[in-house]
């Protein structure tokens, strides 16, 4: 006799135990993570990862990006496998939870059919993928986007970091490069479960959000030039300040933003000011625009106006500008089926959810090219993310893990 999908249930306490033992790896200097890609710190939790895996007697498979691939077999060996995970790296002050939750919620879910002795038609298989942060080696989501045929190899072996070290022979030192090819897996469909990121599960009080798209991104970095002069013996209207050509640009950024809400946003978060000195005006400045949105004619329509707009104001100011377009994606309209799964499983649990938008990138938006995908998620206090208290409860980890074990299982097919 099967088990329905309706009773299957994750155990909350040892996914739980999990997340606290993983982030005994890396630990930050205020509570939270440091366990960068490609770290020492990152070689020590993979490894953990795989052993509790075996221990669910799943096989391990490690790809050329160091993509990790632990194996549930299924009942039919020519079905392709449902795959499930997110990522195990961390920003340099990261939380506990981001990307960790979903790795490890997709182990939990190979453990409680284990103890449950399911069977599933297809393949289950948990999944690490590679330096989604990209903090370290820029840009994020850089191994998956191997995977989903966005990057080559070659261009990703050759990203570096801040001390000139490339990705490729960091991989090699820390052991965790494999032998197979990227993206030669076949997915018959991909769920990641993450926290929100965001404060609207919270506010609104819902357990689960079920993620429908994915915004798109846009990042121009833009320069300034004018002129280095002395801030105390300059007159006013001598100066070419380049800071102040920014302010002014920045504040048409919000604008901008504004200007679609409440889905789109715009800000600057990368700035570096030359020569910045106290006692002297900004001859040059260089900041990245971040613009954002579930629709591409809104992004585009946001980058138009920022170049119109800056350049006017650059030209009135008698300030020279420039602008890269320097990264990106499209929007991501997540696979109906799959999230219909998500959808469906929050409602049989009794979960109160409701539909999301992710604001924020993540590996599943790559996969989305290649595999029908969804996304789950979960609140998270404040909303807070990217930082060392970032903060969950067991309750919200539990009730995700469920809704996601529900939709993979629905999925993959229980059989006698």
């Amino acid at each position: 006799m099967t088990t329905p999908v309706s009773n299957l249930r994750i155990n909350g306490d040892r996914l739980w135990d999990s997340l606290m033992d993983m982030a005994k790896i890396g630990p930050g200097v205020a509570g939270g993570n440091n366990r960068q890609t490609l770290t020492d710190e990152d070689a020590e939790g993979r490894a953990l990862f795989q052993q509790w895996c075996e221990d669910a007697g799943c096989s391990m498979g490690l790809d050329q990006m160091g993509n990790m691939f632990a194996r549930r077999e299924g009942t039919d060996p020519d079905a392709l496998p449902v795959y499930v995970g997110s990522h195990l790296d961390t920003q340099p002050t990261g939380g506990k939870y981001d990307g960790i939750l979903g790795v490890l919620g997709g182990l939990e879910i190979l453990r409680t059919l284990n103890d449950m002795d399911i069977k599933t038609k297809h393949p289950i298989v948990a999944t690490n993928w590679t330096n989604e942060e990209g903090t370290r080696f820029a840009p994020a989501m850089l191994a998956s986007g191997v995977f989903g045929g966005v990057h080559t190899q070659e261009w990703a072996y050759d990203r570096v970091d801040a001390d000139g070290k490339n990705f490729g022979d960091e991989l090699a030192r820390i052991g965790w490069r494999g032998d197979e090819e990227v993206g030669v897996r076949k997915m018959h469909a991909f769920f990641e479960l993450h926290i929100e990121q965001g404060p609207i599960l919270e506010i609104e009080g819902k357990d689960i959000g079920v993620v429908t798209h994915g915004q798109g991104l846009s990042w121009t970095e833009i320069t300034i030039t004018g002129k280095d002069s002395h801030t105390g013996s300059t007159p006013m209207p001598m100066r070419k300040n380049a800071g102040l050509g920014m302010a002014k640009v920045l504040e048409l950024v919000d604008e901008i933003a504004w200007s679609h809400a409440p889905h789109a946003v715009g800000a600057a978060g990368h700035i570096d000011v030359y020569p910045n000195s106290r006692n002297v005006i900004p001859g040059k400045v260089v900041f990245t625009v971040d613009f954002r949105s579930p629709d591409l004619s809104v992004i585009e329509d946001m980058e138009a106006r920022l170049k119109v707009g800056a350049t006017k104001i650059c030209e009135d100011m008698g300030l020279g500008i420039t602008f890269e377009k320097v990264g990106g994606f499209d929007p991501v309209e997540f696979d109906e089926g799959c999230v219909t799964a998500v959808r469906n499983a929050a409602e049989r649990m009794g979960y109160s959810h409701m539909n999301l938008i992710s604001g924020a990138g993540h590996d599943a938006c790559w996969i989305n090219g290649v595999a029908p995908t969804a996304m789950v998620m979960c609140p998270c206090v404040d909303g807070l993310s990217h930082n060392e208290a970032e903060d969950i409860s067991k309750e919200w980890a539990t009730a995700g893990a469920d809704v996601l074990m529900q939709a993979v299982v629905e999925t993959a097919g229980i059989v006698e």
